[in-house]
């Protein structure tokens, strides 16, 4: 399956963000580009991310240091909200008492 890509050059257009903070974005391991001939591409699985770190930069002045910070903080809640959801799962499928638990008091 071919993956879908967005020129960056008009997502820079349309967000009005700059070209270099992209690429710094990139250099800073939180997104992935792809360079086709002249052409600079991100995929379109990282726009929500990708839009998510330029309303971060432009809209609330935070660094690409605090961006990094705020991703990790933000992958780590994922990952321990589908710990829980996995959790409560295996609890509604094994009661913690065996049915006559109760009928002993």
């Amino acid at each position: 399956m071919e993956k879908e890509l967005i020129l960056l050059n008009e997502y820079c257009r349309k967000s009005r963000a700059e070209l270099d903070f992209i690429l710094r974005l990139e250099s800073e391991g939180l997104i992935e580009t792809e360079v086709q001939g002249d052409a600079r591409y991100i995929s379109l699985s990282q726009l929500s991310d990708l839009d998510m770190f330029t309303r971060l930069y432009y809209d609330l002045s935070i660094n690409i240091e605090g961006i990094d910070v705020i991703n990790n903080m933000l992958g780590k809640m994922r990952k321990m909200e589908h710990e829980l959801s996995v959790l409560r799962r295996q609890l509604d499928a094994e009661p913690f008492f065996g049915d006559d638990f109760f009928d002993e008091f």
